[in-house]
């Protein structure tokens, strides 16, 4: 009778520990926990009124009185309103970097795609205060493009955009939309990069031209990446910023330029009323992310997954 051999089997190794990568992820979680985490302890000057040089917990105790005040403040009123106008118009606009990708995407010529997407990619590291000095030179009321206008038009004096109310809008909008399309869409070529060629060959065979291509292959690739930043946009709804404006602001534009950011640095650190800025960042800070959680609600609907 022949004997049954027996088979030893190894034990499982045990996955190894990649504290090597934790260590080079630990500063980027330091500075998130500085920059991000630690700063929320502030929020405690809220419910106070904080006087510099005085110990928080001697100075009188408001409660929930700065949190009241913001629903009867005109100037939030008028401050949030701007941010609603800025946000919304940045929200209509978002398809804007997909289909800069997809017309870039299409140039077959490599310098030239290279060099466009160079071009328009470095405004974004441009600061604000060069893009408000190269708009002075421009666009004030002695500036090149006005004086071109003026004598266009045969007009005694154009009107500077700078120093326009009806013109804050659309002419920061632009300013914002000049600084940031490049750099926004180059998300959207790494996502084109990695669409399967076979699918442009089988659409091709069917028939399908660059246009076609482009919508029935390109656009549905996309989507998934563009749904993700437009839940990440509307969770910054509010964070509009503050440099943009207040570098543009005069007194002319003022009323219309004003946006919430730049009301509480105005009140913040202007005006020295701490505790009555740090209220309406609470607010600010918990509005935005009330938006991200229903935007996200609302994608888990339409495509049945949360993306985030």
């Amino acid at each position: 009778m022949a004997r049954s051999k027996t088979v030893t089997v190894a034990p499982a190794r045990k996955p190894k520990k990649q504290y090597k990568l934790l260590f080079m992820v630990l500063p980027f979680m330091v500075l998130v926990l500085l920059f991000n985490y630690v700063p929320i302890f502030g929020w405690i000057y809220s419910v106070f009124d904080y006087v510099p040089g005085v110990p928080i917990l001697e100075c009188d105790f408001m409660g929930l009185d700065y949190f009241k005040m913001i629903m009867k403040d005109a100037n939030v009123i008028r401050a949030l309103k701007n941010t609603f106008i800025f946000a919304g118009i940045s929200i209509i606009l978002t398809p804007l970097p997909m289909i800069f990708a997809i017309l870039l995407n299409e140039i077959k010529s490599g310098p030239v795609r290279k060099f466009v997407q160079t071009f328009t990619t470095l405004p974004n590291f441009i600061s604000w205060v060069i893009i408000f000095s190269l708009a002075f030179s421009l666009f004030s009321t002695d500036g090149l493009m006005t004086s071109v206008i003026t004598k266009i038009t045969g007009a005694e004096q154009a009107q500077s955009v700078l120093s326009s109310k009806g013109s804050v809008y659309w002419f920061q909008t632009f300013l914002a939309q000049w600084k940031t399309l490049g750099w926004n869409s180059i998300i959207y070529l790494a996502a084109i990069a990695g669409i399967d060629q076979q699918q442009y060959e089988a659409a091709k065979v069917d028939g399908a031209g660059y246009f076609r291509c482009a919508w029935h292959v390109t656009v549905p690739a996309m989507m998934e990446t563009y749904v993700v930043l437009f839940i990440l946009n509307v969770g910054n709804f509010l964070n509009t910023g503050y440099e943009q404006y207040m570098l543009f602001k005069n007194a002319v534009t003022a009323p219309a330029i004003e946006v919430l950011d730049l009301y509480v640095y105005r009140i913040g650190l202007e005006n020295m009323d701490y505790s009555y800025g740090v209220a309406i960042s609470i607010v600010k800070s918990i509005v935005s992310v009330a938006l991200v959680v229903i935007a996200n609600m609302v994608a888990k609907k339409i495509r049945g997954n949360t993306v985030i």
